[in-house]
């Protein structure tokens, strides 16, 4: 099981260069994940409940804003602050 450190360890691990568009879909889709997980955890539900809510969490984040601002931005720039 997953505790709220070990995520955030594996986290930062992933995403070092968030200018890179595979890498901000990356990491909105690990935050999504992560968030969902917590929160499940938080509501009490057990440890296959909390994997569900991650699942579906994945399945529902809308990733279109994200994607528009990775096609608006110059090529090597990154918005800020925005995954």
């Amino acid at each position: 099981m997953l505790g709220r450190q070990a995520c955030e360890l594996e986290t930062s691990q992933v995403a070092t260069d968030l200018t890179d568009p595979a890498e901000r879909i990356r990491q909105a889709l690990i935050d999504a994940a992560i968030h969902a997980y917590e929160d499940a955890g938080v509501q009490g539900l057990c440890a296959a409940g909390r994997w569900e809510a991650a699942v579906s969490a994945l399945e529902i984040l809308d990733l279109a804003p994200l994607l528009d601002e990775i096609r608006q931005a110059p090529a090597g720039t990154s918005a800020p602050d925005k995954v």
